[in-house]
């Protein structure tokens, strides 16, 4: 599998499992292939309609949206998501 059908292999997983929680915003973060595991460590961004402003007057502030990331591993050899788990970006990879 290549970069390109990894992401949207993790993004449509995103999608799907949060499917009902109004999510918005899906994106990609971050994107690396982990020989060892011979796995692809994904990090997909979203929003939460929790994560928007609550008040006219924060909307107008402009505060920046709060934002969802989680860690998707996918096997390379049958593009099945093995893990997903909540991503703080430090810099550092947390998968």
């Amino acid at each position: 599998m290549d970069v390109k059908e990894a992401v949207r292999t993790a993004k449509e997983y995103i999608v799907d499992l949060f499917d009902g929680e109004d999510i918005d915003f899906v994106g990609l973060e971050e994107v690396m292939f982990d020989d060892e595991s011979v796995q692809w460590l994904i990090t997909i961004g979203f929003s939460r309609p929790w994560d928007r402003p609550k008040t006219l007057s924060a909307a107008l502030r402009e505060e920046p949206l709060r934002r969802s990331y989680k860690g998707i591993r996918i096997n390379d050899s049958d593009g099945k998501t093995v893990s997903v788990k909540d991503r703080v970006l430090t810099g550092a990879s947390g998968y």
